[in-house]
């Protein structure tokens, strides 16, 4: 075999043999729910305890920072540089997980113990993200330990642990540590492939935006049949307010919230790209979002409105009274298509165009508010690092300009001015969120070999001096 051919082979090994699962077995253990109150502890020990003398055993200079706004967890920084003249892979994951939900587990299971079932491996956090940043580490480790422990470029590793909440103070540690962060290019794992037996590269971001719409018309219900008829009813005006918006098939009807056209370079690379829900996935509904639009164009290239909850009067014990007052929570995907300092404002001269002067429009209080991003996907690096997934796999991986859903990206894409490129080593189906998350024994088994051929070819060529 090839060098290359050899290190891929050891780092399948590190699953297949163990040395993988042993790790994860320590990781998975470790209560990280940054959702829960009193997980601090846990999120400290993650870095300090179970990454820092990991890192520290490979080279790392490791530095653990508080986090800068005091709404979430902490965050590492590890560097280990080979030669200042060398150019830097920063790379990223993040150690906290949603919440256990051990009662809804499978009979047996347990969200903080890993067990292996067949050619699944269950456990919170073994794809988000414990289980895809220890494995792009233990894959570099291996490439590093074929090399003689050089690989031919720097690396620095931002681990945080809050991302389930919204990533409170990653902007801020962008900001206040760039000189630790100077890199040339991000290359990290998260979220799922689009399809699971095809690899994926992600290159940014769809954004989000949280805002409420809100109808408030008196204090307390009225009985419905001596004021039905005389009292505005909140819930019926704000209906009609939404329905303003957004058309009874998903089309967004006020089109300064979607893209004027979706590039020609984007549709190109989403041509190629397949999107299902998989075995456990939920079906298509293709008569809904943009018309003329495929599937992937509609979740990767476009713009949706989302109604993600609505009340008005009392839903779980309903009275016969005109409500006071209706809510609905809204957000907005987002591509970079659109400035989304306009939307709110779009919005609010729509509404009043409309006679909807009574509807307010209020941005979300401490919502996360991830940026839009996106890479071209013909540039050098997605051509570089797609060249290297042939090699390594046989097949073409799906490059998708920007994912659907959100991450902090704009911090290393507009923030740090680096080119991103996702790995995702999960799957849709693989209930990341839920109950009995899992990962995919072949597919943990490609990702080490796809990261381990990766970070052996950053080490064989130059790089690309632009994205």
């Amino acid at each position: 075999m090839t060098p290359r051919e050899t290190v891929i082979a050891a780092a399948a090994a590190l699953l297949d043999d163990g040395p993988y699962l042993e790790v994860m077995a320590r990781r998975v253990a470790i209560p990280t729910a940054s959702q829960d109150p009193g997980s601090m502890p846990h999120l400290l020990a993650y870095l300090t305890r179970e990454m820092q003398p990991d890192l520290e055993s490979q080279g790392f200079t490791c530095q653990v920072f508080d986090n800068p706004t005091g709404k979430g967890g902490p965050f590492l920084i590890a560097r280990r540089v080979e030669d200042p003249a060398l150019p830097t892979l920063l790379t990223y994951g993040h150690g906290d997980t949603v919440l256990g939900l051990d009662a809804g587990w499978l009979e047996g299971l347990s969200p903080w113990k890993l067990e292996r079932r067949g050619e699944r491996l269950y456990g919170r956090g073994i794809v988000d993200n414990k289980g895809q940043h220890t494995g792009n580490l233990m894959a570099m480790e291996a490439v590093r330990q074929a090399r003689g422990g050089k690989l031919g470029y720097n690396v620095t590793l931002l681990l945080e642990t809050s991302e389930e909440v919204g990533s409170p103070g990653i902007e801020e540690i962008c900001e206040q540590q760039r000189d630790l962060l100077k890199a040339d290019v991000l290359i990290a794992s998260d979220g799922p492939r689009l399809v699971p037996e095809v690899p994926t590269l992600t290159l940014g971001t769809r954004g989000a935006l949280g805002f409420d719409l809100r109808v408030t018309y008196r204090e307390g219900g009225h009985h419905s049949g001596n004021w039905g008829g005389l009292l505005a009813n909140p819930g019926i005006r704000l209906a009609h307010a939404i329905a303003s918006l957004v058309g009874p098939e998903g089309q967004v009807l006020l089109r300064e919230l979607v893209p004027e056209a979706i590039p020609d370079n984007v549709r190109r690379a989403l041509a190629s790209c397949r999107v299902d829900g998989g075995e456990t996935g939920p079906e298509i509904d293709p008569w809904w979002g943009e018309p003329g639009l495929s599937a992937a164009e509609k979740v990767f290239g476009w713009n949706t409105f989302e109604v993600l909850a609505f009340s008005t009067g009392n839903p779980a014990a309903p009275v016969n009274a005109v409500p006071p007052t209706a809510f609905a929570r809204c957000q907005i995907r987002y591509t970079v298509d659109r400035d989304v300092e306009t939307f709110l404002p779009a919005i609010r001269r729509h509404l009043d165009s409309l006679g909807f002067t009574d509807v307010a429009v209020e941005p979300v209080k401490n919502g996360a508010e991830w940026k839009a991003t996106r890479m071209d996907p013909d540039g050098p690096w997605p051509r570089l690092v797609a060249d290297s997934v042939f090699r390594t796999t046989g097949q073409q991986p799906m490059i998708v300009p920007n994912a659907g859903g959100s991450l902090p990206n704009d911090s290393f894409a507009v923030t740090l001015g680096l080119p991103t490129i996702y790995i995702p080593h999960s799957y849709s189906g693989c209930s990341q969120h839920a109950p009995n998350e899992h990962a995919l024994v072949p597919l943990v088994r490609e990702g080490l070999q796809i990261a381990a051929g990766v970070f052996w070819d950053l080490g064989e060529q130059p790089w690309p001096s632009k994205p």
